[in-house]
């Protein structure tokens, strides 16, 4: 009968001293602080959106990325097929490209801000010159009439909100004022259309050009290479160029306030001809797209993301020391304490993304990582009831976050950072717990 009575007390006292059970419950309270994380990164990602939305609705009233096509010389030919056994006339384009484009011009950008969100506009003056040739092969097969009396040019731009000053085409010796939209839409989208003068006496004339683009947009200009050889040379007072497209910069040099890039293009880097008829190469025309990104040096909502990913090391590292003061100094330490410190934790993302979304980062990541290592801190001298041992806590929590911050900071070398920093970490934990005879172990009442 006693030993009945002894049972339920026998159970009771191992589940208050058994470090196996200890172990499993610290477990099982850090997969259930990953909830909480989750969310966090959950609320950064909607912050992340939400800016995004801002931006798009600052675009949509400055104007978007702007995307230069052109110029096309477009000659409409008549072709006489025959439809239902009866003869029928057919206008086809025959689309011709400049001999050499060159495209020169400033960027001039600027900071906007709405509400907390930044974003890059700007402004830009482009000049565009080159020469066209109109000696170019053509399918006479069931040709009728060339039409060179409605020949036009099309300059593709991809958002006409963009444009702020008329445009003047200067053909040969004589200036023609563009007019709104596209006849080859097929081709280009989106543009203005230069109706030219009667070519019928320039068949084998090279027809020089020339114009400008007083263009503003936003975060992006890209150009297509149209030219059967094409230069580009942009300068801009902006330090945090990133060139993308089908093409980098032959040259680029940039400075603390400033960049300038150079592209030279050749007919055979691209992957379309000189002259066609009809519509097709709007795809491969799309694909040989370059430019250059404005973009803002920080992106604060992404380090945030990427620190609140490192979440389960802080916390498992924390608790860890718990645990060892736990069992090594006889420090019975209750499951609600290790919640509030795991808790606390969490807090930090909260505190990182609501002060960096109204100062910088790095202040931020300094602000948060000294009010939440000096709340841990305190409450541990409670806990532990030894400076020495919160000390080592507060040494171990600055490790982890200086080691998160420089991880954020050197982004190419992070992967190669967080193996030899959780190398350390468990080499550490190793050393340190080499004598501890598990088996033995219990924690004190």
């Amino acid at each position: 009968m006693q030993e009945e009575t002894n049972i339920p007390e026998r159970i009771s006292n191992w589940m208050k001293h058994s470090i196996t059970l200890k172990l499993i419950s610290i477990t099982v309270l850090i997969l259930l602080l990953l909830i909480p994380s989750s969310m966090i990164q959950t609320i950064i990602q909607e912050r992340e959106t939400l800016g995004q939305e801002v931006l798009k609705e600052v675009n949509s009233k400055w104007a978007n990325a702007q995307l230069i096509k052109g110029p096309i010389l477009s000659i409409p030919m008549v072709y006489e097929v025959e439809k239902d056994e009866k003869p029928t006339e057919l206008i086809r384009y025959l689309n011709i490209l400049p001999e050499d484009l060159e495209i020169s011009g400033k960027v001039s950008p600027q900071q906007l801000k709405r509400g907390i969100y930044e974003l890059v506009v700007y402004k830009s003056d482009l000049n565009l010159s080159g020469t066209f040739s109109v000696n170019h092969k053509i399918d006479r097969h069931q040709l009728k009439e060339i039409k060179w009396e409605e020949a036009f040019l099309t300059i593709g731009i991809s958002d006409l909100r963009g444009i702020k000053d008329n445009i003047e085409v200067l053909w040969n010796d004589q200036k023609i004022k563009a007019e709104p939209g596209s006849k080859i839409r097929e081709i280009v989208p989106s543009g203005v259309t230069v109706n030219l003068p009667d070519l019928i006496n320039s068949d084998m004339k090279v027809i020089h050009f020339a114009f400008k683009l007083d263009l503003q947009g936003s975060e992006n200009l890209s150009f297509i290479p149209l030219g059967r050889t094409t230069n580009v040379n942009i300068t801009s007072d902006w330090n945090s160029p990133s060139f993308n497209g089908n093409f980098l910069p032959n040259r680029r040099d940039i400075s603390e306030s400033s960049f300038s890039a150079s592209w030279k293009i050749l007919e055979l880097n691209r992957n379309f001809p000189q002259s066609w008829i009809g519509n097709q190469y709007s795809n491969p025309l799309n694909e040989a797209a370059f430019g250059v990104d404005l973009i803002l040096p920080l992106d604060d909502y992404q380090k945030s993301m990427r620190s609140a990913k490192y979440a389960i090391l802080t916390i498992a590292l924390t608790f860890l020391i718990f645990f060892l003061v736990e069992v090594m100094h006889g420090r019975k330490i209750h499951a609600f304490q290790y919640t509030l410190v795991g808790l606390s934790l969490c807090l930090f993302y909260v505190l990182l993304i609501s002060i960096s979304e109204h100062s910088n980062f790095n202040l931020a990541y300094g602000i948060s990582t000294v009010a939440i290592i000096s709340m841990i801190s305190l409450y541990s001298l409670s806990v532990f009831r030894v400076r020495r041992i919160s000390g080592l806590l507060v040494a171990v929590l600055c490790g982890v976050y200086g080691f998160v911050f420089v991880t954020l900071q050197l982004e190419d070398y992070a992967l190669l950072l967080g193996a030899i920093g959780l190398t350390v970490i468990l080499g550490a934990t190793m050393y340190f717990t080499r004598n501890v005879d598990w088996y033995q172990l219990k924690t004190e009442s």
